[in-house]
């Protein structure tokens, strides 16, 4: 069998105030499938997202990615791990720091000894997975907001990963950023965790959804299903836009 990108059993953490964030969360998602992670705020999302890659650690279970163990001691698979957990953080500011967009993608690959014409390839092929070849040589600030966050995917699709984690990807952004972001996502050979707030881009993007609620998976399934009940979505403070039809995603 194919091993799973991600495979998390028995997580549980609590802060050092002693804040309980994870009560035993218990996810497998397969290479190349799209998921939504929803959830109230407060619920624990970027919690179980920082385990990941091993930025927080030290609580109960275990994280595999593509069946490596996150292990914070294990400095080696650590660095592997990061390579192949991928994230794209909601303000694109947070990731772009260089004088030139070019500078930015090459970033991380160059850190792990990436050199030459494949440090070449690797920027050019990022930027054109988003549409920004021609942005190559500019500022990052002399961009748009919504061609900042296409950047910083770009920073992460160098490196290569196995899972791409997107959070809030669709926040500030116009209905023509949406739509092409939206169209970037779906054409990339990843896995794809998205934390959002966004339940029509959930829909939109994601076959399988997860809610995280108070620290555990309450709930597992088909997006279009999850986002039909109307009791489930109130329980954990989830709701739809006005006047939208989870089921039209289920009939496409």
């Amino acid at each position: 069998m194919t091993t799973p990108s991600l495979e998390i059993r028995g997580l549980a953490y609590a802060y050092p105030d002693g804040t309980q964030a994870l009560y035993g969360v218990d996810v497998t998602i397969g290479r190349g499938e799209r998921v939504a992670l929803l959830g109230p705020n407060g619920a624990g999302k970027t919690t179980l997202v920082l385990h990941l890659n091993g930025i927080l650690h030290g609580g109960a279970g275990t994280v595999r990615v593509g069946g490596l163990t996150v292990d914070p001691a294990d400095r080696r698979t650590l660095q592997e791990i990061r390579r192949r957990v991928g994230i794209v953080f909601q303000d694109p500011d947070d990731q772009l720091f260089m004088p030139t967009v070019a500078e930015d993608v090459a970033f991380g690959p160059a850190n792990l000894g990436v050199r030459g014409a494949e440090l070449q390839d690797r920027v050019e092929r990022a930027l054109a997975q988003v549409g920004m070849l021609e942005a190559a040589d500019r500022p990052p600030q002399h961009l748009s907001f919504g061609q900042r966050r296409r950047v910083a995917v770009a920073t992460v699709l160098a490196m290569e990963p196995e899972i791409l984690v997107m959070d809030e990807p669709s926040s500030n952004l116009d209905p023509a950023g949406r739509r092409e972001l939206a169209e970037i996502l779906r054409g990339l050979e990843v896995t794809l965790l998205m934390v959002t707030h966004d339940l029509p881009y959930a829909a939109e993007l994601c076959p399988r959804s997860l809610i995280l609620s108070g620290g555990v998976i309450v709930a597992d399934g088909p997006t279009a299903e999850l986002l039909s009940d109307e009791a489930l979505l109130r329980a954990h403070r989830l709701e739809l836009p006005y006047g939208f039809d989870p089921a039209f995603f289920a009939r496409r």
